[in-house]
């Protein structure tokens, strides 16, 4: 955050020009704008920031949904075979990953679903309601 500009005692205020006034306000509103967009910055990095995780969270997620989907591949052939006679049982341990995998893809996808929240939009909602007080304070005082 920038400096705050010096004050000056409230009888020096009588003695300055009108010029010297509207440099001092300029200057101060300078330093309010500067802010003001300073913070709309780390706002909006902070959003899409949990954009990104939500979506690096998403990818693992339809990972662990395409090896589900090989396991249950594995499962059903192991089941028919299962079904036309053969004696081992070896189709039970496809389908508990493929339960396992189901599991840890929803975990993933609720994980993403709750930093996509955080994230969308990636609006600079704090900045902008700022700088609403702001210009309320200064029609104010109009």
């Amino acid at each position: 955050m920038a400096a705050e500009p010096e004050r000056t005692p409230p009888d020096q205020d009588q003695d300055r020009s009108v010029g010297e006034l509207v440099l001092d306000v300029s200057e101060r509103v300078s330093i309010l704008v500067r802010e003001e967009i300073e913070l709309a910055k780390a706002e909006v990095t902070e959003k899409v920031t949990y954009l990104a995780k939500g979506s690096v969270v998403g990818i693992a997620a339809g990972i662990f949904v395409i090896f589900a989907l090989a396991m249950l591949m594995q499962f059903g052939a192991w089941l028919i075979n299962d079904l036309l006679g053969v004696e081992s049982a070896v189709w039970a341990g496809f389908g508990l990953m493929t339960l396992l995998f189901l599991l840890c893809a929803v975990i993933a996808a609720l994980v993403a679903q709750r930093a996509m929240k955080r994230g969308a939009p990636p609006a600079p909602t704090m900045a902008i309601e700022e700088a609403k007080v702001t210009r309320d304070t200064l029609e104010g005082q109009s």
